[in-house]
């Protein structure tokens, strides 16, 4: 066996300078990956309606560019299998190399992409084909990632809490994503359609190669260096953990339909919500969602600190509580058209879905076993996409065009909030619990903390 499939002795020191690394690495290279994948949902309901079905109807035009939108989504769980496979059988670093690499390059070549003035119809066809690889990467990106800092962390006293930083990729993606937009709207002025949202694209490039310089220079999990000198590396994981654990998968996916829909309603449907029905300015709209991921940054390790103190369940049924609420709240703000509150709405609007993302991290991850870890918990997070992420933007703009209102988004996410309250109440809550091992989750502790 190579020296590098040794289990290493590590001073409490060079442990904590570990930990930290992983940390960061996840922070930093998950940041990467969704400002990738949120730059496109930002365009789509800015730009691609008007770029690739420019003789549709506004709502029809927006309906089929949020259909090549949730090709992303019905692509990940595809990533989440392929690279959960890979990640559980040659290790968690392997895996999101891999994925950076993948979703960069697709995002750059989403820039080059011609309008449907020069090749028609297969612009969108080239859009689509491209969007199902970023949804490949991403797929198997948030697994390793949250994976690569949580079993660093020896302790089972913070592990929520560390969990959490992989989770902060999402607002800092959306930040980066929404200030680029921002940024080239302003630049471009009335030429933003032709060739200020493409630059954005591009410099994903850029973004990609800091990703992976720092990716490179982390070590294997010992978790997963473990299991490979005891030689317990599953064959099949995928195949194995859905014949194991598939209550497990089903749960965890169905528990963040409160935290998924409404998020991308919130994030992405907004702004051919606000411009097309209330002709609100873009520029303000992105401005206030770049304000409402700044507030995530506190948020989300914040509440995940509080799953640490509090049990993630109870946490995270809190969250979903408040989204099924504040549905109502949001369009009754934003219908208003006053810019104070539709702003105040933006803002807030991550607010309830942070108390959830915060502990869902380890709450997903705590219900697999270490061999299985990786798989199983990319398969539960990233099937909740098909089922909600994906088609959320899409059945809003369908209730609103056939009602001019947004009452049934209201209820839509109502309705998502009340199951993930039912998918979360079954699950079991191993917070504090021992899941250091390959054995299922649960055994009692007896590690001491190095933090």
């Amino acid at each position: 066996m190579s020296a590098s499939h040794e289990i290493p002795v590590l001073t409490e020191a060079e442990h904590r300078r570990q930990l930290r690394r992983a940390v960061l690495a996840s922070t930093i290279g998950t940041s990467i990956e969704w400002y990738d994948f949120f730059l496109y949902s930002t365009v789509t309901g800015l730009v691609f309606a008007h770029l690739f079905f420019p003789h549709a109807d506004h709502f029809v035009g927006t309906l089929e560019a949020f259909g090549v939108y949730a090709v992303g989504f019905v692509a990940r769980p595809v990533g989440a299998a392929i690279f959960g496979h890979y990640g559980d059988r040659l290790g968690r670093k392997a895996a999101l190399i891999t994925t950076l690499l993948l979703m960069g390059g697709a995002t750059f070549l989403v820039a080059l992409v011609p309008g449907y003035d020069r090749i028609g119809i297969w612009g969108a066809v080239i859009l689509t084909f491209l969007r199902f690889i970023q949804g490949i990467g991403v797929g198997g990106e948030w697994g390793g990632s949250v994976l690569l800092a949580m079993e660093w962390a020896q302790t089972n006293r913070h592990r929520g809490f560390i969990a959490s930083w992989p989770q902060f990729g999402v607002p800092a993606g959306l930040f980066l994503a929404n200030l680029a937009v921002l940024a080239f709207s302003a630049i471009s002025g009335e030429h933003f359609l032709t060739w200020g949202w493409r630059v954005p694209f591009l410099l994903s490039i850029v973004l990609v190669g800091l990703g992976l310089y720092i990716r490179l220079g982390i070590l294997e999990t010992p978790v997963f260096v473990r299991l490979v000198a005891e030689r317990r590396i599953e064959r099949a994981p995928v195949l194995e953990v859905l014949r194991r654990q598939p209550r497990e998968i089903i749960l965890t996916a169905l528990c963040r339909m409160a935290e998924q829909a409404p998020f991308y309603v919130f994030t992405a449907f907004v702004f051919a919500y606000g411009t097309g029905l209330l002709h609100l300015d873009r520029d303000f709209l992105l401005t206030a969602v770049l304000a409402a991921s700044v507030l995530s940054f506190f948020s989300i390790p914040f509440f995940g600190h509080l799953s640490d103190r509090f049990g993630r369940k109870r946490i995270y049924m809190l969250g979903a509580g408040l989204t099924g609420v504040f549905g109502f709240v949001y369009f009754a703000l934003l219908d208003t058209r006053t810019p104070e509150l539709v702003a105040l709405a933006i803002v807030l609007s991550l607010v309830p879905h942070d108390i959830m993302y915060g502990p869902q991290a380890a709450l997903i991850a705590e219900s697999f076993p270490g061999r299985l870890r990786y798989s199983g918990a990319s398969l539960g997070y990233q099937l909740s996409s098909v089922i909600a992420g994906g088609p959320a933007p899409l059945i809003a703009s369908s209730l609103v065009a056939r009602s001019h209102s947004a009452s049934g988004v209201a209820l839509f996410i109502l309705a998502c909030a009340i199951i993930s309250l039912i998918a979360t109440a079954l699950l079991k809550d191993r917070t504090n619990q021992d899941i250091s091992g390959d054995e299922a989750p649960g055994k009692p502790t007896g590690l001491h903390s190095l933090e």
